[in-house]
């Protein structure tokens, strides 16, 4: 396993070869199979491994530059098999982004996906606020990479880890304060309209969209960092070690701020590619007990059966009729506010008080599904919702956006009625 330096003091990162053995660094009368590429003026590493040889282009996810480079890069015919920086949910989503028109929103509800998808509405209404500020679609190069490696009819090897397992990931690492604020941040980037700050371009231009998305939390936060940036170089240097069969020269197209990483466990990592993947695909399971809702459950019935036995069937039944309409009209207001349907507001009273007792009655998700099965989105509204989430209007315009809103801002209303239904009852009881 070798690493090309450029010299006795030479950054593995920025490494230069001191010898040109790809016939990379051409002049254009020289080079017959493509354009004048110079990779030493790009941040690059190259390291050789069993027989392969990686070539590790560092690009800026927004920088028109960077999309010439790989394009000039793949063109040259140097490389037999190109790699990038995406997983198979994230190029599908660059070369048909009507996909989204398709989606059945009711199961995302129904399976309780509904963060992750609005945490990867948050992570595209982010990405067209870059591309409208810059001029260049973030992750440009990345699709520009694939589309060269299918115009030559190069193998193309998708070496990153799915956004979706990397976010839950990243949540588990955290504890409740801690995913309260990514969750914050999130929907701010879903809210806002304004630029993106210099200090966050000049991020992007040495980084990663996903730890960028996560704002100032990726870099202060070493579990959110570990997870988004530290796991993903070790994931993508353990992909690439799983290049097909017969490749020897391999381009892989990454953010600038992966090269030292990855190529450092490209080069070192002795633990079998298969292994490392598994391991970092590993989602802890939720506990089969859900201790919250057995908690709350038994304080609230046991605060009711207390009121009967202490007090009566009056103090009992007040407790009762306190409960169900404290959570019940916060959660219909929550509802409410969210413009839901008239029959979605009172499935959210109906379910608000049940939600403690059990997973499955969670008032936002049976609000949502019901205000989804009532208001049908229609592919327009898919297909405007990016462009829709970057207004206010828009939320409430867009028929997938008020769903969201139904879900989050009714299981909002839901929490506040808990706690303050809960207090009530321990008030009258112990008060």
């Amino acid at each position: 396993m070798t690493e090309t330096p450029a010299g006795p003091d030479a950054d593995p990162v920025t490494a230069l070869p001191a010898t040109d053995p790809a016939g990379l660094h051409r002049d254009a009368s020289a080079n017959a199979a493509g354009p004048a590429f110079d990779l030493t003026a790009q941040p690059h590493a190259i390291v050789e491994r069993d027989g392969v040889r990686y070539t590790l282009l560092g690009t800026a996810h927004v920088s028109r530059a960077s999309v010439d480079a790989v394009r000039a890069a793949i063109a040259t015919g140097a490389y037999d098999t190109v790699a990038v920086e995406l997983d198979e949910q994230r190029l599908q989503a660059m070369i048909d982004p009507e996909a989204l028109g398709r989606m059945d929103l009711v199961k995302v509800l129904r399976e309780g996906k509904t963060p992750l998808f609005a945490a990867n509405l948050a992570l595209a209404a982010y990405q067209r606020r870059l591309a409208e500020q810059m001029g260049v679609e973030p992750g440009a190069e990345l699709k520009a990479a694939a589309a060269d490696a299918g115009a030559r009819g190069l193998p193309l090897q998708l070496i990153d880890r799915n956004v979706g397992l990397t976010f839950r990931r990243a949540m588990q690492r955290l504890g409740w304060w801690g995913r309260a604020k990514v969750s914050a941040s999130l929907l701010m980037g879903l809210l806002s309209s304004d630029e993106v700050g210099e200090d966050e371009i000049e991020r992007l231009k040495q980084g990663d969209v996903l730890e960028s998305s996560f704002s100032e939390f990726a870099g202060e936060t070493p579990e959110l960092y570990e997870t988004i940036i530290a796991e993903r170089d070790r994931y993508m240097a353990a992909r690439l070690r799983e290049a097909p069969a017969g490749a020897r020269e391999v381009l892989a197209v990454v953010g600038a701020g992966h090269l030292k990483g990855l190529a450092a466990h490209l080069r070192d990592d002795t633990t079998p590619p298969a292994e490392v993947l598994e391991s970092l695909e590993q989602v802890k399971p939720k506990s089969r007990v859900p201790w919250m809702e057995l908690v709350i459950g038994t304080v609230v019935i046991g605060g009711f059966a207390w009121g009967f036995w202490q007090g009566g069937v009056d103090v009992g039944a007040d407790l009762v009729l306190q409960w169900v309409l404290v959570t019940g009209i916060l959660g219909a207001l929550g509802c409410a506010i969210a413009g839901g349907h008239p029959l979605s507001i009172l499935s959210a009273f109906i379910a608000s008080p049940l939600t403690p007792l059990h997973p499955a009655l969670a008032s936002g998700t049976v609000s949502a599904v019901v205000e989804a099965m009532l208001r049908k989105p229609t592919y327009a509204d898919f297909m405007a919702l990016r462009e829709d989430v970057n207004s206010a209007r828009g939320w409430w315009r867009n028929r997938v956006a008020r769903v969201l809103l139904n879900f989050f801002l009714t299981s909002l209303g839901t929490a506040i009625g808990v706690w303050t239904g809960g207090l009530r009852i321990l008030g009258t009881l112990f008060g």
